[in-house]
């Protein structure tokens, strides 16, 4: 591809991945170069160019929709504001009595202004990304109920990072309704915010008083940040390069043909489809947040080792760290602090007790939150379960946890052992590996098939008679799969104890550290899944 192909809005779906050629050769130097080498006066300006001409390459017109969301959130923020403003002079020299008045005719002011805020902003997404969705289910029923007439399903042109610069614009107008953020009055730092072009695509979901005034800051390009930077792009790009798109050949195939195979081999690949979901996700995360660290900016980690996890909630405060954060933030607090639930939470406490009184309340928070993140993934059913699924499991986590601490304590077994906790790591991450497979497969219909026969039909008989070949991989890439894994967990066993493997690397002699960099690139070099026969996965979560 050209560079003159590569900067027009068509050009490059590829800009997606931050592992393509056209982002790691020509795009990322290109902005490195101009940022460096702007005067620190115009360097914020700088970036928030290279940020529109990144989008407009990856999404083109549809940069008018980032645009008005921008507009949207600038306006509604100082609205916000000026309320609050006329509130507090409102308040000087008032009685009690009529402060509490104003106070309240205030608060009902701001909650209309938010709802109306958040209304425009979440139902310009529902309407975008899941109308089809709700059209077709509609035309569904009426089919069923043998009834003629049909609803026109819309056809939308989704801008890439809806999602998440979303769910960031929500989080700032609520944070100034909570008065937890000061409105900006510079609407380019809250677009820049909103635009950086390193995260747009897969996140992280950045809170404004996270990142916004260290991207609009505009440090300078640093030694020490550009090879760390260095670093955990490379880390990121082994992750994916190796690992994800060496892997896309068996698991395509697994899912796209699962009625060929057995039991095991759908097992194989719902386990394959979770490794190169963590690897091509959280190797993007890298990318990000490695890109970030080179512009002097520091951005939220969204992952903490999750497979470490011994309970499936703690699995979710690992994975996917932003979100997670986001959806307990906005949707299980303010519900399960709202004035009916305490009132509910206090009634079922004096008659189920302390334990189980809270859970009705915590359930109905739970289901919300569920509900909202499997539909954030996708406007699909599969997606649905997947979330119901999560919630299911948690919610029973909960409720069996009296049940299960008053049988270890008659056992007496010692749940702070490492036996315990590699039991229980194993069994979350089976359970995770289930709902990944019914994330990946092709509807839910396909994923319920596939799950009975993994349950009803398995044989390690399976793993015989040419079945890798079948699969398009072959023994040599299973084994450089595995050592990739081996090393990614090795370095991940050393940051759970505590000890940053990139900070530890820095403390070392330059000769020492650029070493570790060309051994990386040499690694890339030799053992990444690329050229004829391998297919490179698709950024995951770049159409959410």
């Amino acid at each position: 591809m050209s560079v003159g192909s590569l900067f027009s809005p068509s050009g490059s779906a590829a800009l997606t991945s931050f592992f393509s050629a056209e982002y790691l050769a020509i795009f990322l130097p290109l902005a490195l170069i101009l940022y460096a080498a702007a005067p620190k006066k115009i360097r914020r300006y700088v970036l928030l160019a290279e940020s529109c001409i990144f989008y407009w390459i990856v999404s083109g017109k549809l940069i008018l929709y980032l645009i008005m969301s921008a507009v949207s959130v600038y306006g509604f923020g100082l609205w916000l504001k000026r309320l609050n403003d006329q509130k507090s002079d409102a308040l000087k020299g008032a009685e009690r009595e009529e402060k509490k008045k104003i106070k309240s005719i205030y608060k009902k002011k701001s909650r209309l202004v938010l709802a109306l805020a958040v209304l425009i902003h979440i139902g310009g997404l529902l309407v975008i990304k899941y109308s089809a969705f709700a059209a077709g289910n509609i035309n569904s029923l009426l089919e069923m109920m043998n009834v003629g007439a049909r609803i026109s399903i819309p056809r939308f042109i989704m801008p890439i990072g809806i999602s998440f610069f979303t769910l960031q614009a929500v989080s700032y107008l609520v944070d100034v309704y909570r008065n937890t953020v000061d409105a900006d009055r510079n609407f380019l730092r809250i677009f820049l915010w909103m635009a950086f072009f390193p995260q747009i695509v897969e996140g992280p979901i950045c809170r404004y008083s996270q990142t916004a005034d260290g991207i609009w800051k505009a440090e300078g390009i640093k030694f020490g940040n550009l090879t760390l930077g260095l670093q955990r792009i490379l880390y990121g790009m082994l992750k994916k390069i190796v690992v994800a798109d060496r892997l896309n050949s068996l698991i395509n195939n697994v899912f796209t043909d699962y009625t060929q195979y057995r039991g095991g081999v759908i097992a194989l690949g719902a386990v394959c489809y979770t490794v190169q979901l963590y690897m091509e996700f959280s190797g993007s995360m890298d990318a990000v947040i490695g890109t970030a660290q080179i512009f002097g900016i520091d951005l939220p980690e969204n992952f903490r080792r999750p497979f470490f996890s011994r309970t499936i909630t703690e699995f979710w405060k690992r994975w996917h760290v932003t979100l997670g954060e986001w959806l307990k933030d906005y949707i299980f607090y303010p519900i399960t602090m709202a004035k009916p639930m305490q009132k509910l939470t206090k009634s079922a406490r004096k008659k189920l007790g302390n334990h189980f009184g809270p859970l009705l309340a915590v359930s109905l928070a739970l289901f919300c939150v569920w509900l909202t993140n499997g539909l954030w993934h996708g406007a699909a059913w599969s997606y649905i379960f997947f979330g119901m699924y999560h919630f299911a499991l948690i919610l029973i986590g909960k409720i069996l946890t009296p049940l299960i601490n008053g049988v270890n304590g008659r056992l007496k077994t010692n749940t702070k052992s490492k036996p315990y906790a590699a039991m229980q790591i194993i069994r979350t991450d089976i359970l995770v590996v289930i709902g990944e497979l019914f994330f990946r497969a092709n509807g839910l219909r396909a994923g319920m098939n596939m799950f009975r026969k993994m349950v009803t039909d398995f044989s390690f008989a399976d793993f015989g008679g040419g079945l890798f070949k079948r699969l398009g991989v072959d023994y040599a890439d299973l084994l450089i799969v595995g050592v990739t894994v081996v090393i990614v967990f090795v370095i991940s066993v050393i940051n759970e104890k505590g000890y940053c493997v990139r900070a530890e690397l820095k403390k070392k002699n330059i000769v020492l550290r650029w070493c570790v960099i060309y051994a990386m690139i040499m690694y890339l070099v030799i053992f990444g899944a690329y050229g004829v026969g391998y297919m490179s996965v698709d950024p995951i979560y770049a159409n959410f």
